[in-house]
């Protein structure tokens, strides 16, 4: 029998470009319709991943099973429209509203309060009434403005309605993206049902059929700090109505018994959804995340060939593929809110998520991976990760570990639900570039050597947690 380091060498070099190569063109190929969450496409992956986790040899979940099932909702309107003194508003064309945050309903208002700005509400009996606040443009160099609902939210509660005025050159925009403004993102857990008032956004246009045009030029162009309330009596007939469709998703488990420390698991993790078809368009989503969900699957068979032939893991592994990341993490957030394996007993999660490009900053020496997050939890991760790389030999970036990096890709993929749970996690990760979230995000632009030894990397690393005599420590706490 081999010793221990001639065997990881063995079994890491299972981990071929060939081998990755040839999953990645099924995974992230046109078969698999871009594999959005929810899909027939997402639905196809993942057996296809069960598919190779049992012919390895791998055991199906705790749960006796090789998903893990969870319900998403997603809201559909059926029908919505805003009549102002006789004259009728399309939804997505003149006004639009958050289906999720926003109730069906049917009423009419006879008073209608124009309350200054939304950063400078006016309070007022506002109790039946609709109101309605002007906002300020953007500024130069603004990111983000604060939400309109949370400034007004104090000052509105016995509304009937809110509503808020968006320029008609915004307007436009958004009829740009009617289809979707119709479907909202898909969300988990049914949402309560709604108990404050709906928020709508409108149009110039309706705000001066509301007020009446020259009242409500007048009432633009005066300071913010001498605006009183303007009422009107126009009646307004609103009617919203929407449905909420069901789906069904997974993540995908395989499991592998260890021996001595069998009740403590070390978890290997990728997403296999990616966004779907639009337009005509795949999205292969090959780097992302593709080339981590091969990754997963190659570290699965190379670990199930040294239990087969003795060198077997002391720690149980489990190789799980989750799907709702580009939805906001919901497969993971649903694994750890449900776990099928004590959380107590979960030593680590390896998180790839983007391994197979190359940064564009990196052109010039591409031998490389960022390492995130591998310090936050416990202080003997990061040594075992670089005691690992003594065989990959990429040079360990960590750039994005930064707690300060304006990105915040540590907060970003599916590790982060495990820290949440004061899991320790690194998270493996090649960095953006010009396909990100493109359709040309495709499997031949992948640079397989090098996934390769990412991958290498990332198993030589679970080899050590797996098998060494003591459990990872968790003696840190920067979530």
């Amino acid at each position: 029998m081999k010793s221990p380091d001639a065997a990881i060498k063995q079994f890491g070099n299972t981990i071929t470009a060939a081998d990755l190569k040839k999953q990645l063109y099924i995974v992230a190929g046109p078969g698999m319709e871009g594999r959005e969450t929810g899909t027939a496409g997402q639905r196809k992956a993942a057996d296809y991943i069960r598919d190779q986790f049992k012919a390895f040899g791998l055991q199906p979940g705790a749960n006796g099973e090789w998903f893990q099932y969870y319900s998403l909702f997603q809201d559909v309107l059926e029908s919505s429209q805003i009549n102002i003194g006789g004259t009728n508003y399309e939804f997505a064309k003149d006004f639009y509203a958050s289906l999720k945050d926003s109730k069906s309903e049917s009423l009419t208002v006879n008073n209608t309060v124009l309350a200054g700005y939304a950063d400078k509400p006016l309070q007022g009996n506002y109790k039946g009434k609709a109101v309605v606040f002007l906002q300020d443009a953007p500024q130069p160099g603004m990111r983000r403005r604060m939400n309109p609902v949370d400034q007004v939210k104090d000052v509105v509660k016995d509304a009937k309605v809110v509503m808020f005025v968006m320029n008609n050159s915004s307007m436009a925009n958004i009829s740009r993206i009617a289809d979707r403004l119709k479907r909202s993102g898909l969300y988990m857990g049914q949402a309560d049902e709604q108990e404050s008032q709906n928020v709508y956004f409108i149009s110039e246009t309706m705000a001066a059929a509301i007020f009446g045009q020259a009242a409500f030029d007048t009432y633009k162009a005066s300071p913010k700090e001498s605006l009183k309330s303007l009422e009107s009596k126009t009646p307004l007939e609103i009617e919203l109505k929407k449905k909420t469709d069901e789906t069904k998703s997974s993540n995908v488990l395989g499991y592998l018994e260890g021996t001595d420390k069998k009740d403590e698991i070390v978890f290997i993790t990728a997403h296999y959804d990616h966004l779907g078809t639009h337009d005509g368009q795949i999205y292969y989503g090959a780097d992302d995340d593709g080339s981590g969900t091969v990754s997963v699957i190659e570290m699965a068979q190379a670990f199930t060939e040294a239990k087969k032939a003795g060198h077997g893991p002391r720690r149980s592994m489990v190789f799980m593929t989750v799907s709702g990341e580009e939805k906001g993490l919901l497969g993971s957030r649903y694994y750890t809110e449900h776990p099928i394996y004590p959380l107590e007993k979960t030593v680590v999660d390896l998180n790839i998520d983007m391994v197979g490009r190359v940064d564009p900053a990196k052109v010039a020496d591409t031998n490389y991976i960022y390492i995130i997050g591998d310090d936050k939890l416990s202080s003997e991760l990061r040594p075992i990760s670089e005691a690992a790389n003594k065989i990959t030999n990429l040079e360990l970036d960590y750039k994005y570990n930064d707690p300060n990096d304006p990105n915040r890709f540590y907060y970003r993929s599916d590790h982060y639900m495990f820290a949440q749970h004061n899991i320790p996690i690194i998270f493996y990760f090649n960095g953006v570039h010009e396909d990100y979230h493109k359709p040309t995000d495709t499997v031949d632009k992948i640079h397989y050597e090098l996934m390769a030894k990412r991958a290498q990397l990332v198993f030589y690393t679970a080899w050590e947690i797996a098998n060494r005599e003591d459990k990872l420590p968790v003696d840190r706490h920067e979530k």
